[in-house]
Order: C-alpha cells, then sequence, then structure tokens
C-alpha cells in the first residue's frame, strides 16, 4: 500500500471514530487472502482500554485474611423471626392466585434477603428461596441438596399456612472463606 493511501485511510478512520489494531496512527494491510483487494483491520474506539470509563473507579486491593472459620456463626433463631415476620406480614389476608403468588415470591425473597444483609453477618452469602402453593388437602415433600461446610455453614426455615395458600420459606447461610 503506498504511503498516499496509508494517510488517507489512517485521516477516514479517525475521523470516523475508529483506529486501526495495530497501532493508533499505523495503518497496514491484511494478508489478502483469496482476494486482489487490500483490507484494513480496524477496531473501535470503545474497544480502546481507558476510553470506555469517563469515571474510572480506583481499584481497591484486598489483602488475605486467611480465616477459615468464622467470627461470628449465622444466627439461625434470629432469621427464622424474620421469616415468620415477613411470610405473616405479606400472606396473611392473601387468597391463592398464580399470578398473585409469582409476584409475592419474588418481592418476599427480596424483603427477607434486605433484612438479613441488614444484620451484616459478615463473609456469609445469603441465598432466599421461597415457594407459594395453593392448599388443596395434598401432602408436599420438599428437599434440598447443597454442598457445604456443616461446621460453618447453616439455614433457617419457616413454613405458614392460611385457608388458601402455604408458603415455604428457606434461608442458606454459607460461610464465604
Amino acid at each position: 500500500m503506498s504511503d498516499l493511501a496509508k494517510e488517507k485511510a489512517a485521516r477516514l478512520l479517525k475521523k470516523r471514530g475508529s483506529v486501526s489494531s495495530l497501532g493508533s496512527h499505523e495503518v497496514r494491510a491484511k494478508e489478502p487472502v483469496g482476494k486482489t483487494k487490500d483490507s484494513i483491520s480496524t477496531v473501535s474506539y470503545i474497544d480502546e482500554h481507558g476510553h470506555h470509563d469517563d469515571n474510572p473507579r480506583p481499584t481497591v486491593q484486598m489483602e488475605n485474611t486467611y480465616q477459615l472459620v468464622p467470627s461470628k456463626r449465622f444466627p439461625v433463631l434470629t432469621v427464622t423471626e424474620i421469616l415468620k415476620d415477613v411470610l405473616a406480614n405479606y400472606l396473611q389476608e392473601e387468597k391463592y392466585e398464580a399470578e398473585l403468588c409469582r409476584q409475592m415470591t419474588k418481592t418476599i425473597s427480596e424483603v427477607v434477603k434486605a433484612r438479613v444483609k441488614d444484620m451484616m453477618i459478615p463473609r456469609y452469602k445469603i441465598i432466599v428461596v421461597i415457594s407459594i402453593g395453593q392448599l388443596t388437602g395434598q401432602n408436599m415433600r420438599m428437599g434440598s441438596r447443597c454442598l457445604w461446610d456443616a461446621a460453618s455453614d447453616t439455614f433457617s426455615s419457616h413454613t405458614f399456612k392460611n385457608s388458601s395458600l402455604f408458603a415455604i420459606a428457606n434461608v442458606y447461610g454459607v460461610y464465604f472463606e
């Protein structure tokens, strides 16, 4: 490619807001593979390092603590009281409707998760699972399986019933080493 063609391609790319993948001002042709014309490889302006963040966040370097056991245990009884309170407040007077219960499941799980996180239990991941179903005299068994450390990981559970629905709430506290 001649110098004049290189300069023209560089100006065109600069005007479009793209730069060459080979450098900010240098434009080279790719090896022709089955083509007779030269082609130019370009990278978008956004792909350049540092141009997509107008306000870059400072990186925080954390030191390893090597803390293998929790300093504070997961408060099972307190979390069970939260589950009882939230389920009773949200579902006491509700009748079973599939669409309403679908939304209530999401809402209740978010409320429970927020209230447990407000307790600021250090280094525990919180997983909330809520199930709501219609109460029609059936039997139901629910199970869950997890891979965890029995010394530090635990869960809290509560079952709620009213005249038309039942709810099962589980909160898992998994220690994050």
